[in-house]
């Protein structure tokens, strides 16, 4: 009551004030649950379940959830993006709780042959799977593929960058340097245009990639460019003197930079990496601008059936992306900030 006397009901100014923040705050919170709960539809099936257009639709994501997580993909391949999923998950939980060890050596390497295997065996073409091309992937896995592929490449790439932006050597130096400002420089729309619609005019006739994966390599081009940023920063925080006692037992360059200085540089570089991480998962979206058909295109083109065709449907898409976006970045950003404090614990001890 004594803080609220002195912050909020201090005098009659700002007595006023408060009460009118909270009739505004009242007032928006009622109206937000009618619309969301109490004028919103939840029963039924098919577009008669929702005779007024304008009201949230929530049938709309109940029969349209499979295309919204699998895109275009056949119905009756959908096996293969849910046994792929589920070794994704069970290599996440290997890295969670497995030891140390493991995580050091052996994470990468499973980490690489996941990868190979899952592309395999999504696309198909051999042991009897039917091709699928990429063309008729979309929704939720697209993103997941999408933020998967681009941040693998991109890491390696940017610290790579990063390590030949800090060389010694002038001419690795300034190439680093040249190609990190070019591409931070360039809008990422501009990028993702030229990868798709320029870039096949410049190859030889009858010379064609797959527009996914070229999107996806400009998009690794990009995040490198600002992954290399965060750590080139991270390893200028790291005291002269880690370079010093490491040369002094007699490490080489590219041992020293495994054992000593590249831990301790990724660990400071944590947040700015997780935080760019969380953009490359949100900037996903821009991928339907090229066609390419992400959970936020598969949203629109199920909400420009003629048969769903509302605004009501159109927002509740809307809704439900802008829900699986946020638990997505919400969950990402806690465990990054779970594992910087265990990478941390050394510097700040508990008192005994």
């Amino acid at each position: 009551m004594d803080w609220l006397r002195r912050n909020l009901f201090g005098s009659a100014s700002s007595t006023l004030l408060s009460a009118l923040m909270l009739v505004a705050g009242l007032w928006l919170a009622y109206s937000l649950i009618h619309w969301l709960v109490v004028d919103a539809y939840w029963m039924g099936t098919g577009p008669a379940a929702c005779p007024d257009k304008g009201a949230l639709c929530w049938p709309f994501i109940r029969e349209r959830y499979y295309q919204f997580f699998y895109g275009f993909y056949p119905m009756e391949q959908r096996w293969r993006i849910d046994v792929g999923l589920a070794a994704a998950a069970a290599l996440i939980l290997s890295f969670v709780f497995g030891p140390r060890t493991y995580r050091r050596f052996f994470f990468p390497v499973a980490s690489l042959t996941y990868m190979l295997g899952a592309a395999t065996l999504f696309l198909g073409g051999w042991g009897g799977l039917e091709h699928v091309p990429t063309h008729r992937w979309g929704g939720a896995f697209l993103t997941l593929v999408t933020v998967v592929f681009v941040f693998a490449l991109a890491l390696p790439a940017g610290i790579l960058l990063a390590l030949g932006r800090t060389s010694t050597l002038p001419l690795v130096r300034a190439v680093c340097a040249l190609w990190i400002e070019f591409w931070r420089g360039v809008p990422a729309l501009v990028v993702l245009f030229i990868a798709t619609i320029m870039f096949p005019l410049f190859v030889p006739e009858g010379v064609n990639f797959d527009r996914l994966l070229r999107a996806l390599l400009a998009m690794s081009i990009l995040m490198s460019s600002y992954l290399a940023e965060a750590v080139r920063g991270a390893l200028a925080s790291i005291p002269s003197g880690q370079h010093e006692a490491a040369k002094a037992l007699g490490l080489g360059f590219w041992r020293r930079m495994y054992l000593v200085i590249l831990p301790q540089a990724l660990s400071a570089a944590l947040p700015q990496i997780a935080s760019n991480l969380l953009g490359l998962l949100k900037e996903t979206t821009v991928l339907l601008i090229i066609g390419v058909p992400d959970l936020l295109g598969m949203v629109q083109a199920g909400a420009s059936d003629p048969a769903w065709l509302s605004e009501g449907a159109l927002m509740t898409g809307y809704l439900f992306t802008a829900f699986v976006f946020w638990v997505c970045c919400f969950g990402l950003s806690q465990y990054s900030r779970h594992l910087e404090r265990r990478l941390t614990a050394h510097r700040h001890p508990e008192p005994s």
